[in-house]
């Protein structure tokens, strides 16, 4: 083809940039059309004409005048004749005018039966948009984004999800940004068993009472019991430890720093959340070991750095690093920290990631003890962290809109989709070659560029169906634009999310100032005020604003569903103000305020 050819060709070529999701609509799954079913109302064929109406007998006239009676008869019957005859005529009529409706009505019913069909089988029609408004039913909206979006499919058992490549791309992704991070810092990857032994578990008593609600127990093997439960790892302190004491027998085995990919199972809960509360999940739980606690100390505040990365560099998710209350934190550590996001739509916070110094409480009960320096025996530093899957949730309920999932480019399992369009049927398939050939080039061109790109090639699909099949799906398409206005684009969704946080973040110093305490969490904000941190007052807080949302709604409180009561979510690394001497906790338990406290009502 020469050059001048190949151009001419190209002018039927024309890209579309996909903006996430369309507006809400059925689009039919393939370009052939339905078979037409029968009309619903069938003409009436059954309906005969009337008879047209006997003629009256005639009377003959006599010679001689007829007599009375006979006269009276014949004009009696001559009324009866018109009266059939008028009859007869109206009845026809109105058959005539039932054939002529019945026929009208045939290609309408017959144009309409496929939608009725459609309405009476709903399982079978294809929806691909987004039917629920996330502002008005936001449960509905979040499950028709995921399962029509293709991240996640339902299974058999409650609390478990099927996780599609969309949403597992997106994993991966997440899974590459962190252990470069670990990797470069010097963590190694490992892997150990999902079973633990009930007396591994018990050996931690404050630990093994924070998970014991949640542990899943194997109890039998085929058709016999087992001589002692296993459990399937809530998290892995217990699993991993045993091995560390055998390892660390000098300060030269420290620092010893340790992660794992894997899943973990967590039962008890009453209401599980695609992503957000599972009773399976995938995550990255980190294990390390020092000779001191300065060490510790600080890779804590270096792991949290890198949780907060991957929200807001990698997700564009705004996060509120901070310092869980001792009620709070986890289960037989030290002290915990935490990186909180916020989910405008339904104004709740939520835990996105926790990084846990255990002191050496752990290493007491599982005795890793080192020969330090000086010959004398310590127990090690111990930490602890983790990310999971719910850092995919957490992603779609900040930017996921009306028309379905927005994907901050960065982790988007495509960044870029080049539909061919402008072919018909009068295309030649040379033109038809031309332009698939040019598409490959351009898909060629942006992958070269590090850009995840792929042409939607599908001749059983027309170009519309296309774009809605890839909008729903959050592609953040730009064809005219190359890697800088990507990075922009990225850039745009983090301070759009942060502005949207900072307006519903609303800071009190006393429980009854301004709406109160209650009416700005059910104003769906985030409340942090001057909190004395004591774990009886933070009950107090629940209780009290648990009541309130109790009373004046009638649903009963969750303990494990999203909280009723506000909770502390965590003390913020950066305080909005200072606390002045003789502060008091604005609460009013009588106690002094240590540092403001981040509340809201979470899930």
């Amino acid at each position: 083809m020469t050059n001048a050819a190949k151009n001419k060709s190209m002018h039927a070529l024309t890209f579309r940039a996909v903006r996430p999701a369309s507006p809400a609509k059925a689009v039919p799954a393939a370009a052939a059309p339905a078979a037409t079913p029968k009309a619903a109302v069938a003409p009436a064929k059954d309906v005969k004409p009337a008879a047209a109406a006997a003629p009256a007998p005639a009377t003959t006239a006599a010679a001689a005048p007829a007599p009375a009676a006979a006269t009276d008869a014949a004009k009696d019957a001559e009324k009866e004749a018109k009266k059939a005859a008028k009859k007869a005529a109206k009845d026809a009529k109105k058959d005539k005018k039932a054939n002529k409706d019945a026929g009208a009505a045939a290609p309408a019913a017959k144009k309409a039966a496929p939608a009725a069909a459609a309405a009476a089988d709903g399982d079978k029609a294809v929806q691909i948009g987004i039917e629920a408004k996330k502002e008005d039913d936001t449960p509905r909206w979040y499950q028709q984004v995921l399962t029509r979006s293709e991240m996640l499919d339902y299974y058999d058992v409650s609390g478990c999800y099927i996780l599609r490549p969309w949403a597992y791309g997106i994993w991966q992704e997440i899974q590459g940004f962190f252990d470069g991070l670990i990797r470069e810092s010097g963590v190694e990857n490992c892997y150990f068993p999902m079973f633990v032994s009930g007396k591994a578990l018990e050996r931690e008593k404050d630990h093994v009472e924070g998970f014991a609600p949640e542990v899943a127990w194997v109890t039998k093997a085929g058709s016999s019991d087992l001589a002692e439960p296993i459990a399937i790892r809530p998290t892995s302190e217990t699993v991993m430890y045993p091995a560390y004491a055998k390892w660390i027998q000098s300060h030269r085995d420290l620092p010893l720093r340790l992660n794992q990919w894997c899943n973990v199972v967590r039962w008890e809960f009453k209401h599980p959340q695609p992503f957000l509360r599972t009773r399976e999940f995938l995550w990255q739980e980190g294990h390390t070991a020092f000779l001191t606690q300065p060490e510790a100390d600080a890779e804590v505040l270096e792991i949290l750095g890198y949780y907060r990365r991957v929200y807001e560099d990698l997700l564009a998710v705004p996060v509120i690093p901070g310092r869980k209350s001792e009620k709070e934190k986890f289960a037989g550590g030290l002290y915990t920290t935490t990186v909180e996001a916020f989910v405008p739509v339904t104004g709740r916070g939520i835990q996105g990631a926790t990084s846990h110094c255990l002191g050496q409480n752990f290493a007491k009960m599982f005795n890793i003890v080192v020969e330090g320096a000086n010959k004398e025996q310590q127990h090690v530093w111990q930490n602890s962290w983790g990310l999971t899957t719910r850092t995919i949730g957490v992603m779609v309920m900040v930017h996921g809109d009306n028309k379905g999932l927005v994907l901050p480019p960065r982790v988007a399992a495509q960044q870029v989709v080049v539909v061919p369009c402008g072919i018909t049927v009068k295309t030649t398939q040379e033109q038809r070659a031309a332009i698939a050939e040019y598409t490959n080039q351009v898909v060629a061109t942006l992958k070269k560029a590090g850009i995840r790109a792929k042409a939607d090639a599908r001749d059983n699909y027309s170009p519309g169906y296309k774009f809605n099949h890839w909008e729903m799906r959050g592609v953040p398409v730009r064809i005219e634009v190359g890697p800088k206005d990507m990075a922009k684009n990225q850039a745009d969704m983090l301070a759009k999310a942060t502005k949207e946080r900072d307006e519903h973040l609303k800071v009190i110093e006393d429980w009854n100032e301004g709406a109160g305490f209650t009416a700005l969490l059910d104003a769906k904000n985030l409340v942090m005020a001057p909190w004395c941190t004591e774990p009886a007052c933070e009950d107090q807080v629940k209780d009290r604003s648990a009541r309130a949302k109790v009373e004046e709604t009638g649903e009963p409180a969750d303990d494990k569903a999203p909280s009723m009561g506000a909770k502390s979510l965590c003390i913020p690394f950066n305080q909005p103000r200072e606390i002045k001497e003789g502060k008091m906790c604005f609460q009013g338990c009588g106690r002094k305020a240590v540092a403001y406290g981040l509340f809201g009502r979470s899930y």
